[in-house]
């Protein structure tokens, strides 16, 4: 489960390739990007900034071309890479690095996320903790559950037993073009391999290998209304 099986690392990310290592452990990535954001020492200080509207707190980096809603809250320290679409009501929390072409949706929430390029959280996603490869999408309402109810160690459900990550946060690791169906729930620790798919409405956790679809199917019955 090396990083490397589940995306490449785009070159919009260069600056943060000393942190970000294919042959990590996919999960290492996570704890990886406060240091990758405490080392850009210019962080911050670029003249890209948002109108009056959209709160900015802390260094932040807007890459050139970000288009900004007029209102958003962002925290720093975060990296938004250049054509990325800030939309209504967006929230970044802090910790978050962002690639090229990326869609941070209305009131959605971001927080210790890294996003490589093209990555669309369009509507009312909360993702925390996590990483999503180039051209992963979120459908609307679809969520990366960070914390387990006991608020126990978060483990790996690998196919030759679980793994211990050591994190007591960690949400959902989408490999490149995975997709998550509208009002799916990841659970923590959820991985997802490239182009993998789940479906709308279903709570997954695990391991889901590459090119494969989660889905359940349910019954539907009809009766005449009485009422």
């Amino acid at each position: 489960m090396k990083a490397s099986d589940f995306f490449t690392l785009p070159a919009s990310l260069a600056p943060f390739a000393a942190f970000f290592r294919p042959e990590a452990d996919v999960w290492e990535w996570v704890k990886q990007i406060g240091p990758a954001l405490a080392a850009q020492a210019d962080l911050g200080r670029d003249p890209n900034r948002p109108p009056a509207g959209v709160q900015v707190e802390g260094p932040v980096h807007f890459g050139e071309g970000v288009t900004f809603p007029a209102h958003a809250t962002v925290l720093g320290p975060a990296w938004i890479g250049p054509g990325t679409q800030i939309r209504p009501g967006a929230f970044i929390r802090g910790g978050v690095i962002t690639g090229r072409g990326c869609v941070l949706g209305h009131s959605s929430e971001f927080k210790n996320c890294l996003l490589l390029d093209g990555v669309q959280a369009a509507h009312f996603n909360y993702v925390g903790d996590s990483v999503l490869g180039s051209g992963a999408h979120l459908g609307a309402g679809a969520i990366c559950s960070n914390l387990r109810l006991d608020q126990q160690t978060i483990f790996i459900a690998a196919a030759a037993g679980p793994v211990d990550t050591g994190l007591k946060k960690l949400g959902a690791i989408l490999g490149d073009g995975a997709e998550v169906g509208c009002n799916a729930v990841l659970n923590p620790g959820t991985l997802l391999g490239k182009r993998a798919l789940v479906m709308p409405a279903i709570a997954f956790g695990g391991v889901l290998p590459a090119g494969t679809i989660a889905r359940v199917r349910q019954q539907v019955t009809l009766v005449p209304r009485k009422f």
